[in-house]
């Protein structure tokens, strides 16, 4: 990458890219990522152009909506600051998604006791640089390398690049947060810190039926999920799959009503606004399941989630009527379902959870990387996430034996 024509250069507006550059990018470092275990259970048709797509989060058009909705904007404290590498006749061969924050929220990865010690010392911690996709707490590419480009050598131009924008704009740090392993390994090698976090995701093991991933679960927790199942529906609900053109804009109201309801309760201010549905209903409805609920000829329920080459993954959820167990079964069960059936290896149902364990997700460790210029503040970071990082890892293993799995799973999982 010692070439004189290659350059980065930086774009506040996603629109300055064409979705062709962006994706081709995006696409090509998320399928680079597909796990062992999909490539060896499920076998996939790589002909069909939609199964070639990579993650939905790191798409153009789930960025651009987020973008020209204005959900994402300097006025939300997220100000697009996308770096870009370029080859000879300004060929894109790279992009990260990067954004100039004012705060730390929508992160999912929490830095604001770092942001008050270092502010008590007398520092500024913001403007921070981002490198995330916005309100989504989901791994997956942020180094965003073109297929025939070296890979190794655009994701250290890129990991260079950001900590010298970060300087050029005054931001105290860089943080890049959920990330792939060979992104992470990346920005470790340019000084970027380690941290560690957890999550709760269910594995596809080839099964073909719910009922066969349910044999792999003791007795005792097969009985809890199908109770649960019944009870869920026991008033009369009905669940319901709408993927592509079964999204309209009137089932786009029914579920903005939901996850305004249920985000003002969690959130105080949910982060999404209304226009940002229809726009990713009208770029990428065919990369989104809502699983809706009905109840006496009314949507009363639904949780988003958005379909990858490999893994669903669930992100909102709301409800305007509320009955035991319909959370569970609207987001996790129905995950389970569809996954199922359209052969996916992973769900990934959001950031926390331990309830999740009892319904057959297990731990599994997300990654993200931070640059922080001050050197005190840096060494004091550094010490804690030592810390942090065996805490994690100790407690990802003692969830793992406490899953719902018989022996001979939790013995497959430690295989795997």
């Amino acid at each position: 990458m010692t070439d004189d024509t290659i350059r980065l250069r930086v774009e506040s507006d996603i629109r300055a890219l064409t979705p062709a550059d962006w994706n081709a990018c995006a696409d090509d470092a998320s399928l680079e990522t597909l796990s062992n275990d999909f490539k060896k259970l499920i076998c996939k048709d790589f002909s069909d152009p939609a199964k070639r797509r990579g993650n939905p989060f790191t798409s153009h058009e789930f960025l651009s909506a987020l973008e020209e909705s204005g959900s994402v904007s300097a006025k939300t404290g997220w100000l697009p600051q996308h770096l870009v590498l370029e080859g000879a006749n300004e060929q894109v061969l790279a992009i990260c998604p990067a954004y100039l924050k004012s705060h730390s929220q929508g992160e999912y990865v929490f830095d604001h006791g770092w942001a008050e010690a270092y502010e008590r010392a007398g520092g500024r911690y913001y403007p921070k640089l981002q490198v995330s996709v916005p309100f989504t707490p989901a791994t997956g590419p942020r180094l965003l390398v073109r297929a025939g480009a070296t890979a190794p050598a655009a994701r250290t131009a890129l990991a260079q690049g950001l900590v010298a924008l970060a300087e050029m704009r005054g931001a105290s740090s860089v943080h890049a947060t959920f990330l792939t392993e060979a992104d992470a390994r990346a920005l470790e090698g340019e000084e970027f810190l380690p941290r560690t976090d957890q999550q709760f995701h269910w594995h596809n093991r080839g099964y073909g039926s719910f009922d066969d991933f349910l044999g792999e679960l003791a007795s005792r927790k097969r009985k809890v999920i199908r109770r649960e199942r019944r009870e869920a529906l026991a008033n009369g609900i009905s669940i319901h799959w709408l993927t592509g053109a079964d999204i309209t804009e009137e089932i786009w109201d029914a579920f903005f009503a939901f996850y305004m309801e249920t985000g003002s309760r969690k959130w105080g201010r949910p982060y999404l606004n209304r226009k940002f549905y229809s726009l990713i209903g009208e770029r990428m409805a065919d990369r989104v399941l809502l699983v809706m609920a009905k109840r006496a000829g009314r949507w009363i329920a639904g949780a988003i989630n958005f379909i990858g080459p490999d893994t669903l993954y669930g992100r909102n959820w709301g409800a305007v009527e509320h009955h035991p167990f319909l959370h569970f079964e609207v987001c996790y069960h129905q995950a389970i379902e569809f996954a199922i059936a359209r052969g996916l290896a992973t769900v990934e149902a959001g950031a926390q959870g331990e309830h999740k364990l009892a319904r057959g997700y297990l731990p599994v460790t997300t990654r993200s990387a931070h640059f922080i210029a001050d050197p005190g503040l840096r060494a004091a970071v550094a010490s804690y996430l030592e810390r942090e990082r065996d805490y994690v890892e100790s407690a990802g293993e003692e969830l793992t034996e406490l899953g719902p799995y018989r022996h001979n799973a939790r013995h497959l999982d430690e295989e795997a």
